[in-house]
């Protein structure tokens, strides 16, 4: 996969260029190549013993962004972007999804015992689960992608909003996910902040300190 130039900027720079875009450039849509190195951020991100259980809806239409627009409180940075990332995670893990699992890495690292071992041991485990408490692990490996996805893009000089705040059964409908054995979790609009109409632009990020945040113990 052809990826987007990076920047020139240290970790450290984009962790603190990035922010929360209010307000995206309508006028500005963000370039396919740009997009797939944010994809290839989300499709590598790490989760629990390698089961991404979430799929990535990437929503461009214009007709679809406004419907996601209107389950989450009319939010601007949804229609205002060129793009919408959902975050959908496996309802429930199954035997079927662990087994192509299983497949996938028999493929790429050999048939090996310890490997079917493993897995074995994970259907053993989470097969049997309440699908609530499946559905939620499930969406905690969705946010490690989530945060892949907003650091590739402020790599990609690419403004991301990330959204909590929308009725998920809503989505789930609007995308039919329920059909595919899907739940929205998160959202991220892509696009380009809109200078001096972005009232969050010009302040400085808030923070809490390393002592108040951190404890170290040795």
């Amino acid at each position: 996969m052809k990826r987007g130039p990076m920047t020139e900027k240290t970790f450290t720079e984009l962790l603190n260029w990035r922010y929360a875009t209010k307000k995206m450039d309508a006028d500005k849509a963000v370039p396919q190549d740009k997009l797939d190195a944010i994809i290839e951020a989300v499709r590598m991100a790490p989760t629990s013993s390698g089961t991404q259980p979430f799929e990535l809806i990437v929503v461009s239409n214009s007709d679809l962004r406004a419907k996601i627009a209107e389950a989450a409180g009319g939010q601007t940075p949804i229609t205002d972007g060129s793009h919408v990332l959902v975050f959908a995670a496996w309802d429930n893990y199954t035997e079927e999804r662990i087994d192509e699992v299983l497949q996938l890495n028999v493929a790429s690292r050999g048939d090996l015992p310890l490997i079917h071992d493993y897995y074995n041991n994970l259907k053993t485990n989470y097969v049997p689960r309440d699908a609530e408490v499946n559905y939620a692990h499930a969406a905690r490996q969705a946010y490690i992608a989530l945060g892949f996805a907003m650091l590739a893009a402020a790599d990609q000089e690419v403004d991301s909003t990330p959204m909590e705040g929308f009725d998920p059964d809503a989505v789930d409908a609007i995308l039919d996910l329920r059909k595919r054995g899907l739940r929205s979790v998160v959202l991220l609009p892509l696009g380009y902040r809109e200078e001096g109409a972005d009232w969050l632009l010009p302040m400085p990020k808030v923070r809490k300190s390393r002592d108040t945040i951190v404890t170290e113990i040795n």
